[in-house]
């Protein structure tokens, strides 16, 4: 009687069963695309998350790329983003809770656009590595919305004992959802500042960047990864850390539909530029770039 599969793969086999190279599947890793753990010091990749991330990801069923999708705006929250959808009057309702999440709900034909910021550290860059993987013979774009400065919001005056992530050692640090772009990024950064996360005190979880912001204006942590606009708008500390692209992934089915034209629109009016500037942290001057194109 033959042997039942392994119910977790390692990184040499599943680079097989996807016929990539192992250089892929580490990107993959990273960018929180492909189920994995790290529980025991190396990759491992549960063989069953795999398989149903692969289904997700197959053409050809009844779900597929010719599927009507609803008109929801999902992904990562933004402030500004929030803003511009109101503001616009497009008409596109918004789940938006985490670019993980996003891109599994996008996926599945839950949603027009999304919006996503997950960093590459092999190679300093920001989203195209995970949306190609996935989604690069897909009917998408993905198009630049703006570069905001992230960094640690302190409260005001501990910027200089706070200065970088390796000081947030022993301290209470609010959490986002495990699907958010910001935890993935937290946990970059923590482990290249050598830091585990049993290193840190943790806070309640936060699901928004405007929740984790007043969870640090309350008292009742030491900091969170966050953005610079939202320090200034809670009067809080702020200690950058770098710049992060926040893109949307959007079906090119629905970029030609009204309600997503009028967004782009808005999108480039002065009125949005004005808001940006306002919101500080934000550049937006390369708004509607590019940034992959799938089939």
């Amino acid at each position: 009687m033959p042997d039942a599969p392994a119910e977790y793969l390692t990184t040499r086999e599943l680079a097989e069963l996807l016929r990539i190279k192992e250089r892929k599947v580490y990107e993959l890793a990273a960018s929180g695309v492909v189920p994995c753990s790290r529980a025991t010091g190396k990759l491992l990749f549960p063989r069953r998350g795999v398989e149903d991330w692969v289904r997700q990801n197959s053409s050809g069923s009844a779900t597929g790329s010719r599927a009507q999708r609803p008109p929801v705006f999902l992904g990562s929250y933004d402030p500004l983003l929030e803003w511009a959808l109101r503001e616009s009057h497009c008409d596109l309702a918004t789940f938006l809770d985490g670019s993980l999440d996003g891109l599994d709900r996008f996926a599945r034909h839950e949603g027009v656009a999304s919006g996503l910021h997950l960093w590459n550290p092999d190679d300093d860059d920001w989203n195209r590595a995970p949306i190609e993987a996935r989604f690069g013979s897909e009917p998408v774009v993905l198009i630049e919305f703006a570069w905001r400065e992230r960094g640690l919001v302190v409260a005001a005056g501990r910027e200089s004992e706070l200065s970088s992530v390796a000081h947030l050692r022993g301290l209470r640090v609010v959490p986002r959802q495990a699907e958010a772009g910001s935890q993935t990024l937290l946990r970059q950064l923590l482990q290249r500042a050598g830091l585990a996360e049993t290193d840190l005190t943790w806070a309640d979880t936060a699901r928004t960047e405007t929740e984790a912001a007043l969870v640090v204006s309350e008292g009742n942590a030491d900091a969170a990864l966050g953005l610079a606009g939202l320090a200034h708008q809670c009067r809080l500390g702020f200690v950058p850390l770098m710049r992060e692209r926040f893109d949307l992934l959007v079906d090119r089915r629905a970029w030609f539909e009204t309600p997503f034209q009028q967004f782009l629109a808005f999108c480039r009016s002065p009125e949005f530029e004005r808001k940006a500037r306002a919101l500080r942290g934000y550049d937006v001057g390369q708004f509607g770039r590019v940034v992959f194109n799938g089939l």
